[in-house]
């Protein structure tokens, strides 16, 4: 899925620095929020590309998440580029902020390919870690869609009584303030878990073997935070993801703040600038409404001839 950070996706940023830095100021922070830091603007193609290889196919349905509007990142449709033989081409967004693409067709006829590619341009901003923390609490009262935020998902298991104590023995030796107990969390989780390249286990299993990747270690660190009461979630970009944490000011207004568990020391902010592709670690998609999904990935369904799907995620110059 998106196991590792690659060096692909760094290399294509840097060559794309130069050119894409957008010429806009610097927004201020929010309150006792993230700063924003410099955006840079990028171009990156989303879609699908379905061929009948094996004979005529029908009733084709394929569907494909596509980034979408957060604090530090805004979207905007370039160009749709589709086939005659697409018949419909739909938007939906699913339960925790997930967009998909979902491209219908009713038939190809064998060896005939169809396609609908859409090219957007994606403003992404680094965040930067406040100055001032020491009135951030964690909230005692909180919105339905942020409550969701501290139960079990997949792969990350609150209920583990291993995983339970733990993330109480770690804040007993932090200060008392609210930041300080979340990074007691994330440096124990650097600290005790060593980075090693996988197929995903899930937080309690890098808790018991010490080693996982960026998956894990997000994993972990979300499952210690939610268990003191602290809403945390996943981040998905190419290539990676990290987590971020939820903290409330004086007035109880929240913030998110991210933090990169596997690779640099960056705590409260990030210097990130690839496309964000998901927010989240517990999804429900309504084609495959019998499981619980970590991350949304791309699906496809259809009859007759097996059809042969190439999905499109790529950034193009901008």
């Amino acid at each position: 899925m998106l196991k590792s950070c690659s060096a692909f996706w760094l290399l294509l940023l840097a060559l794309c620095a130069s050119a894409a830095l957008a010429a806009t100021p610097t927004p201020p922070a929010a309150n006792h929020g993230p700063a924003l830091g410099e955006p840079m603007v990028l171009r990156y193609r989303v879609g699908i590309v379905v061929t009948a290889a094996n004979g005529p196919c029908q009733g084709i349905v394929a569907t494909t998440p596509m980034p979408v509007d957060w604090r530090e990142q805004q979207v905007k449709i370039i160009e749709d580029d589709l086939s005659p033989s697409v018949h419909d081409i739909q938007y939906r967004e699913l339960e925790g902020g997930v967009k998909q693409m979902v491209l219908s067709i009713p038939y190809l006829a064998a060896g005939e390919e169809c396609h609908a590619i859409t090219t957007i341009e994606v403003t992404r901003h680094s965040l930067i870690s406040p100055d001032e923390t020491s009135e951030l609490q964690i909230p005692k009262k909180l919105p339905k869609d942020i409550r969701a935020y501290l139960g079990t998902s997949p792969g990350i298991e609150t209920r583990s009584p291993k995983i339970r104590s733990l993330s109480k023995e770690i804040i007993k030796g932090a200060d008392d303030d609210a930041w300080s107990q979340v990074e007691a969390i994330y440096d124990w989780v650097r600290d005790n878990v060593k980075y090693r390249e996988g197929d995903f286990k899930g937080a309690l299993s890098a808790l018991r073997a010490k080693e996982g990747d960026c998956e894990e270690l997000s994993s972990l660190f979300i499952a210690m935070c939610r268990n003191n009461g602290i809403p945390a979630r996943t981040v998905w970009v190419p290539g990676h993801c990290y987590p971020e944490f939820y903290l409330a000011d004086a007035s109880g207004a929240g913030y998110w703040f991210p933090c990169q568990a596997a690779g640099t020391r960056d705590f409260g902010g990030i210097p990130e600038h690839r496309p964000i592709l998901q927010k989240g670690d517990d999804f429900v998609d309504p084609d495959r409404p019998s499981r619980k999904l970590r991350y949304v990935t791309e699906h496809v369904t259809g009859k007759g001839g097996k059809p042969r799907v190439r999905f499109v995620r790529e950034m193009i110059g901008g």
